[in-house]
């Protein structure tokens, strides 16, 4: 390495295992002699097996740590020649991970006999990827193939979504630390975890199944021997040991939907198993271990469900290290398009016949789909079964005006039902508030709601909202007006859209 010209060494930090003093300081002295202006600095590591790769990294670690890097003013190297495989690995893994800022430096012998007391041959390799413009655009077409899958293949056009896509698909490739998937019902929680599950079983991160349930399902004491198992005699009808969902997601992932319908003890519960991975089944005096990545969902606002003492601060605090908020499909208008397509092709698939649509027909659905009026209160749901019922009842495979006139006429008429509007309202306000509410105060108040909603913010549910009245004045103020009307009742724009 000191016998090169084109390769000056300033310092040589050598790492001596202790083994023989007399060829130290033989290596010492002849590098003195070959190259007087190389300073070499010797550090012992002492160890008992450079084979154990645990020791062999621990120690490596511990002298990349221990060095003073100045990257500005000096060019780092990493020599990978000398020293066990298992010492080669490590350097390789310290430089990759850039405890060691520096470049590989890798050395061979003189290929011809002849050339026996030659130098030999260096190459000095980064192993950093973004300068290498092959490797690096063919990770970005990786990238772009999680993100397409993570979205199903469908060509969304949302910045807002596909950055969220974006983050999403860096987060799950990186951490096995809890992700939380917050949104309406219907904005795609459940397949958006089945995909990320389904992208890390196939990076080879996860190698136990996926475990989805819907905790609102949970109730009462099955709801702890369901997640956490119970052994037999635990209660009556207790008839077997039952290992719990927790314990089959072991090596895979578990997706616990709708996670603020937990009871108090099944929250305490899960928290010590998200933390130590071990847990006590019920009626049993021995702990179970389970190595799961946690990933849940809710459509409810689980802070404020924290201050009122519904669901636990400690265990929101450590699932929403990754939270993601989820958009329902009126704040994704620009995507009703390509998910018309994709929902067309769904069709085909189980059915086995492919339906299209006509230009006038498609063109009339887009019109109204991507209205301020379309509400999609089940979002995806709502725009699945739309575009199954069409589908249906096409003749010949294509989807006329009169399909469309009909599914519109329908989707109106369920928008216009109260109770579910009704009940989000009643979930708003609390029973006594909601109570205390003239009938006519709630029509309209449930209403308001439903538009804010489906509104990507407040001056567009203001639009909405006083569409004939702002017309008739010469300058209005819609989300000053929307936002006095809703201190009314004391409710905040804020509110509505968490």
């Amino acid at each position: 390495m000191c016998r090169h010209e084109d390769l000056i060494v300033d310092r040589l930090e050598l790492i001596d295992p202790g083994a023989n003093d007399a060829l130290l300081q033989t290596v010492v002295e002849d590098i003195a002699h070959v190259s007087p202006e190389t300073t070499v600095n010797v550090t012992r590591i002492a160890l008992d097996d450079w084979w154990d790769f645990e020791l062999v990294y621990e120690a490596l670690h511990g002298f990349a740590r221990s060095q003073h890097f100045d990257q500005e003013r000096n060019d780092y190297l990493v020599h990978i020649t000398t020293g066990t495989h298992v010492a080669q690995i490590c350097m390789f893994l310290l430089t990759e991970s850039r405890h060691l800022p520096g470049r590989l430096l890798q050395l061979s012998p003189p290929q011809r006999p002849k050339s026996r007391g030659a130098p030999g041959a260096f190459s000095v390799i980064d192993l950093d990827l973004s300068r290498y413009d092959r490797l690096a655009s063919r990770f970005a077409a990786e990238q772009a193939d999680s993100r397409a899958f993570l979205k199903r293949g469908i060509d969304t056009r949302s910045a807002h979504f596909n950055a969220l896509i974006d983050r999403i698909e860096q987060v799950a490739i990186a951490s096995r630390e809890p992700m939380l998937l917050t949104g309406p019902t219907g904005a795609g929680k459940s397949l958006l975890a089945e995909r990320i599950y389904q992208l890390k079983r196939q990076r080879g991160q996860l190698e136990g199944p996926f475990v989805p349930v819907n905790c609102a399902t949970l109730r009462g004491d099955a709801a702890m021997s369901t997640l956490f198992g119970h052994v037999k005699g635990a209660y009556t009808g207790a008839l077997s040991d039952r290992a719990g969902l927790l314990r089959a997601a072991n090596q895979g992932m578990l997706f616990l939907d709708e996670i603020g319908e937990l009871g108090a003890d099944e929250q305490a519960m899960l928290l010590g198993a998200i933390e130590r991975k071990r847990f006590m089944p019920v009626g049993s005096d021995t702990e179970r271990e389970s190595d799961f990545q946690l990933l849940a969902g809710t459509n409810r606002n689980l802070g404020r469900a924290v201050h009122e003492g519904r669901f636990r601060g400690d265990l929101l605090a450590r699932i929403n290290l990754w939270s993601f908020a989820l958009p329902g499909l009126a704040q994704r208008r620009e995507d009703i398009g390509p998910n018309l397509d994709f929902e067309l092709s769904e069709w085909a698939g189980r059915s086995g016949q492919r339906v299209s649509m006509t230009d006038a027909a498609r063109a009339r659905f887009m019109r109204f789909a991507t209205a301020p009026q379309a509400r999609w209160l089940g979002n995806f749901r709502d725009f699945s079964a739309a575009i199954t019922r069409m589908a249906t009842l096409a003749k010949l495979g294509r989807i006329g005006v009169e399909q469309v006139e009909d599914e519109i006429s329908r989707l109106r008429r369920q928008w216009q039902q109260p109770d579910g509007a009704v009940a989000d309202l009643r979930a708003l306000l609390g029973p006594e508030r909601f109570a205390a509410l003239d009938r006519f105060d709630r029509a309209q108040l449930t209403d308001v709601v439903a538009v804010c909603r489906s509104s990507a913010s407040l001056s567009a549910a203001g639009r909405v909202l006083f569409a004939v009245s702002r017309q008739k004045k010469r300058s209005s103020n819609d989300a000053d007006r929307l936002r006095k009307y809703l201190t009314r009742f004391g409710l905040e724009w804020s509110a509505l859209r968490d």
